[in-house]
């Protein structure tokens, strides 16, 4: 058995020296009778600066030779697999225990290391997932753990509109790919990005299925789209369908994807579209979702596209329109009914596209 079970197994192997000078090497060593003699990072502005009450070094071999160290803790993020692999072999043939973390050097997809170590006479062992639990629960998990994607950082170098809604199914995608197309209409040089895969209809630059990723790699495939979508297109805007809602009752589920799609898209402006009468979801409504979304991001809702697929008042289309407005303070349109360009106008005047003093 090679996985942490516990925080004694970390105690019987104290002291450490620490790789990974972020959350991880922190949160380790703060567990609860760890005893850190040293830290290790490869940036070389963390290099000689002051970490939990030690001074980064960038040699293992000298924090090994100036320490009473048994073991190393290699706590790096995911895609530094080939730095923990690296650090790894070299604290084993210095005669080290080693504790690494699932995140970046998973012992499953490495099990020469067990035997290097087991040659050695030190022990490996890995803080896992702990999927385990989960296939207790629920008799079923992932073979293996699925955040797989770099943490990126990036914000976009041309304005975002995100397109959310308050519940499934209320015109999300249909309000992208619209406000895309009269976009271009208007001689923008648009991209949209579909997170679903029904995103299939053009206008889209690129689409794929945000809610089959992990959770923690969401937000980074959205900046990565809108990343590539600059660096391939040169836009001028770039248009991001939402999934679910942040405030729908009834299917909690895909609330979480909703934020972290919001979230990776960063966007200057935002759409909501809401759906009257809806037949099978339960939408809480239209000022909530706006405020749920302006307190996640700072964004400002600037419209609301109205899918009037079920309404069935007697209130004329042009009255509905005007009470919304009156009632929201924003514009209020039929994306399919001429709404593309009253929404559009209201994200173009709020993000100043092609105002240079704005």
């Amino acid at each position: 058995m090679y996985f942490v079970t516990s925080v004694q197994d970390l105690q019987e192997l104290n002291p450490y020296i620490i790789i990974g000078c972020g959350g991880g090497g922190e949160k380790f060593s703060n567990f609860s009778g760890i005893e850190s003699v040293g830290f290790i990072d490869d940036n070389e502005k963390k290099q000689g600066k002051k970490f939990c009450n030690h001074i980064i070094s960038s040699s293992l071999e000298e924090v090994v030779g100036k320490t009473d160290a048994r073991s190393v803790a290699i706590m790096l993020p995911i895609g530094a697999e080939g730095s923990a692999l690296k650090y790894a072999v070299q604290a084993i043939d210095l005669g080290l225990n080693v504790i690494c973390s699932f995140r970046s050097l998973s012992l499953d997809c490495n099990q020469s290391l067990l035997a290097f170590a087991e040659s050695k006479g030190v022990q490996i062992k890995e803080i896992s997932s702990r999927l385990d639990v989960i296939k207790s629960i629920f008799g079923t998990a992932p073979e293996t753990c699925t955040e797989v994607l770099p943490k990126l950082d990036y914000k976009p170098e041309v304005p975002v509109v995100f397109v959310g809604g308050t519940s499934q199914e209320c015109g999300k995608r249909t309000t992208t790919r619209i406000l895309g197309k009269t976009a271009s209409e208007y001689g923008l040089n648009a991209g949209v990005i579909s997170t679903d895969e029904m995103g299939l209809e053009q206008p889209a630059d690129l689409n794929f299925r945000a809610g089959s990723l992990s959770v923690m790699d969401v937000a980074s495939a959205v900046m990565g789209s809108i990343k590539y979508v600059e660096e391939q297109k040169n836009p001028d805007i770039i248009f991001v369908e939402g999934q679910s809602s942040l405030t729908e009752r009834g299917n909690p589920h895909p609330r979480g994807l909703s934020a972290a799609i919001l979230v990776g898209a960063q966007p200057d402006a935002t759409i909501v579209c809401h759906r009257f009468n809806h037949p099978y979801r339960q939408p809480v409504g239209i000022a909530e979702e706006i405020r749920a979304i302006e307190a996640v991001e700072p964004t400002k809702v600037v419209g609301v596209s109205l899918n009037l697929r079920n309404f069935t008042e007697s209130t004329s289309k042009d009255i509905l329109f005007s009470q919304c407005q009156e009632k929201y303070g924003l514009p209020a349109a039929d994306i399919y009914h001429g709404g593309a360009s009253i929404l559009l106008d209201a994200i173009i005047e709020y993000t100043g596209i092609g105002d240079v003093e704005k």
